[in-house]
Parts: C-alpha cells; structure tokens; sequence
C-alpha cells in the first residue's frame, strides 16, 4: 500500500507540469484571436491587468504578505523577461500557424544549455553541442519550408525571429523558473509574475495601447485564468522534481498547440513542421541525458 502511495506521490508533478502545459496551450491560443484583434502588445497588457484582478483576492485570503526584498527581485526579474518572452511569441504566432510557432520555441531548451554556461559556468559537452546542431537543423527544416512557401515571406520571417527571440527569453525564463520553484509558493508566483509582466509592459502603453473591442474581454479573462492556474500548478510541479526530469514533458505543447491551431484557426500541420519539430525534440532529449548522467557523475 505504502508503494502505491509513493509512486502516486512521485506521479504528481508530472501530471501537475503535464496539466499546466495543455492549460497554456489552449490559453496560446486564446491569445492568438485577441492579438490578431488588437496586436499582442494590448493582448499581453490586458491579460496581465486581468491576473492581477484575478489572483490579488486568492493571495490576500491565503494570508500573502509582501516578500523580503531578494525575493521580489528575483520575481520582477522574470516578470519582466515574460513580458518581452510572451509579447513576441504572440506576436510571432500571428504570423505564423499556432503548432509551427510552438515547434521553433522548442530549441528554448538547448539555449538554455549556453545561458547555463554563461551564467553558471557550466561546461558544455560535446554531446550538448551535437544536440543543438541537431536542434538547429530542425529550426531550419521549419523554417526553410516556410519562407520557400512564397507570398507571405516577409511576415513569416518577422514571425520566425520574434519566436526565435522569445525563445531565448524562455531558455532565461526555464532556468529563473526553478529558483523561484524552490523558494516561493505558486500563488505568489501567480500573482507577482501578473504584477511585474504588467508594470514593465505598461510604461509603454502610451505608445502601443489599444482599448480591447468587446468580443475580446471574454477572451482575455479566460487566457488570464488559464495563465495564472498553469503558473501555479507547473510552479508546483517544478518545486517537488528537477527540471532535467520534467523537462521533455514541455514538448506536449505541440499536440497540444495542432490541436488548437486546428480548431481554433482552421490550421493544418506540415510534414516539415512535424519532422522539424522530431529533431529539435531529439537534440533536446539527447542533451537532457547528457546532462543527467554528468550530474550523476
């Protein structure tokens, strides 16, 4: 009985990190339709004033008390950085299909190997490197299929660089993730990422601001709700297992994102997007094992 109860307990972050994934990809792509409304400038804004709203009462009943100040440093870090992560992802996935947009993020993973030697002067394998060119050739695979379409080159490119660059924010994003995983809980985390995501997206509001039609405000509660459960449960998932275990679970999404795209938008899936999106999953696992047998070592 004990045993079953264990691997019960061992089960759950994978089914809480599992959740929270398919919960951010039906909240992709909610986002979708409201930034080809009003642009993912004013779609990231409003959402982020509507996880405000949403999660200040949930905190304040759960006794929340503001948190020492190292703390929300680390929070107004990432909140920051989702806000540049998630304005260009939306803005790329306007350009581009929902499950295509989603399969060039993928290479976040292998990014992050690099930020970690930079920033924690870990060292890179050889197996690492020959992950990310494999990884690489996936992104390319997308990406040559995609401009060699022809008609919409431009705005495909624009659509491939701003998720290329979100994704370098998320490889930032994986690795802030797990430190504040560990010392916050996931309320907190909900709530304060809305805060910061939307103070640093608002001192440009004078410029970028579109007031939301009425349609979209259905939209946008919804992705909001969306958004700050999957914080929560993916923060609670990533605070009881190690992110090289959960990890491979982030390539869920593109299920998850075909699905939407096809639903939602209508949005068939390419042969080359699915090989792509195989290598960049491959490079990705080859690296997580890499780095798993090092740390056993």
């Amino acid at each position: 009985m004990s045993g079953g109860q264990q691997s019960h307990h061992h089960l759950m972050p994978f089914l809480a990190v599992a959740a929270g994934i398919a919960s951010f990809s039906v909240m992709d792509g909610l986002m979708k339709g409201v930034s080809l409304a009003v642009g993912a400038y004013s779609a990231m804004l409003w959402r982020s004033g509507a996880g405000v709203v949403l999660m200040t009462p949930i905190w304040k009943l759960r006794g929340g008390t503001i948190p020492p100040a190292a703390l929300l440093r680390l929070h107004a870090l990432r909140g920051a950085n989702t806000a540049g992560m998630a304005v260009s992802f939306f803005y790329g996935i306007t350009k581009l299909p929902l499950a295509e947009g989603i399969a060039i993020s993928f290479i976040a993973p292998l990014i992050a190997l690099y930020l970690a030697a930079i920033m924690l002067g870990e060292r890179i394998s050889r197996k690492a490197i020959a992950a990310s060119l494999l990884g690489l050739t996936g992104v390319v695979v997308i990406c040559a299929a995609r401009l060699g379409d022809g008609g919409y080159e431009r705005a495909a490119a624009l659509g491939i660089a701003a998720i290329l660059f979100s994704a370098v924010l998320y490889a930032w994003n994986l690795i802030l993730q797990r430190r504040q995983a560990q010392i916050a809980d996931p309320i907190e985390i909900a709530l304060f990422q809305a805060v910061f995501t939307g103070l640093t997206l608002v001192l440009f509001a004078p410029w970028f601001a579109t007031w939301l039609p009425s349609p979209q405000w259905l939209a946008v509660a919804l992705s909001a709700a969306l958004a700050m459960l999957s914080l929560m449960v993916i923060a609670w998932g990533y605070a009881r297992a190690e992110t090289q275990v959960l990890l491979p679970l982030e390539y869920t999404a593109f299920i998850w994102a075909a699905l939407m795209g096809w639903i939602m938008f209508g949005e068939r899936v390419s042969g080359a997007t699915v090989i792509g999106a195989v290598l960049i999953v491959i490079g990705c696992w080859i690296a997580a094992r890499g780095h798993t047998e090092q740390t056993a070592l």
